[in-house]
């Protein structure tokens, strides 16, 4: 009888099927705690890799320049009289006082400020209106986005180029329109009354393609109930926009409002090409990263390196402080 219980196909012994060791797990190549350490390793290797990669180029392109202007900033670098070799020396706050005697610190810091504004009033009003426009239109469309994004996939030197030959006073496109329309003709970029605006509308042409479709892509993405129903109360589209368009684009709105400040604090080379060096007549387009540029690439021989580092480190900190307060401000609200 107990032959015939042990020999029923169904029936398995329980010894052998746990590994025919008085019950134990069979030790598998992935078995206990150092096979799931492999497992894991294995299905996450790529990922790691990956963010490993992204890591090392922040850290060699970004963070190791940014730690390395700051010990610049408070260095002085001289050629040996003996040797005509470079060398270092710590120099304090010499390079910091240095710059901010400078004349021209304060007329950069002016004229960024200023161009800041008017990109704002500008560059950051009009690519919301043209996506405005773009979503309420039903023809030609596509036709319109591509021709909307076109000066973005223009190289920056071949659109500005293009606007130096637009803003010439002699044979420019613009002065040959206002004559044709008996109108009096301008200075462009060669008067210091109008070269700050000059710059900010070749700025805004080139820029505002990328934004436009960014504003857009936000605006598709409102619920069309929202609109219905604000019909039916019976707001017109100033309404529409007042009450719908804007609330619900406000987290964009208030992105690419932190994001276009930063930018353009950075202004470099609109005012590089268009004034034929940066500064423009009266150094009214120099920027404070033009300035940058002239301490450290100074034709004339007398480079500084390092009142350029602390012309940077200054410039980074106003951008970080600007950045840090205005996430403190929008945190509840996001």
């Amino acid at each position: 009888m107990a032959e015939q219980v042990l020999s029923r196909p169904g029936r398995r012994d329980p010894g052998r099927a746990r590994g025919g060791s008085g019950g134990r797990p069979a030790a598998g190549p992935d078995g206990g705690p150092n096979g799931r350490f492999l497992r894991t390793l294995r299905r996450h290797l790529a990922a790691h890799g990956f963010l490993i990669g992204a890591v090392l180029c922040f850290a060699m392109f970004s963070w190791y320049p940014m730690i390395r202007e700051i010990i610049m900033s408070f260095q002085q670098t001289h050629r040996d009289k003996i040797t005509r070799q470079p060398k270092t020396t710590w120099a304090g706050l010499q390079n910091y006082t240095r710059i901010i005697h400078d004349p021209t610190f304060a007329q950069a810091w002016k004229n960024t400020v200023e161009f800041s504004l008017l990109a704002l009033l500008i560059g950051f009003a009009v690519p919301f209106v043209t996506a405005i426009i773009l979503n309420e239109l039903r023809h030609a469309r596509g036709y319109l986005r591509i021709l909307v994004y076109l000066p973005v996939m223009l190289p920056p030197a071949s659109a500005l180029l293009l606007f130096q030959y637009f803003y010439d006073p002699n044979y420019g496109l613009f002065d040959h329109l206002l004559r044709m329309l008996h109108l009096p003709t301008s200075q462009f970029v060669q008067s210091s009354s109008s070269a700050l605006v000059s710059v900010t509308v070749a700025s805004t042409w080139m820029n505002m393609g990328g934004t436009t479709l960014i504003y857009l892509a936000a605006l598709q993405n409102i619920p069309g109930e929202l609109y219905e129903a604000a019909e039916l109360d019976g707001a017109g589209i100033l309404g529409r926009i007042r009450h719908v368009t804007i609330p619900q684009t406000r987290l964009i709105l208030s992105m690419m409002l932190m994001l276009q400040i930063v930018g353009t604090m950075q202004l470099f080379i609109e005012p590089f090409i268009l004034t034929n060096g940066g500064a423009g007549p009266n150094n009214s387009t120099v920027s404070v990263v033009n300035l940058i540029y002239q301490y450290a690439f100074n034709l004339s021989g007398s480079s500084n390196y390092n009142s350029a580092s602390a012309l940077g480190v200054l410039l980074m900190l106003v951008l970080g402080v600007f950045s840090a307060g205005y996430l403190w401000l929008s945190r509840d609200r996001d």
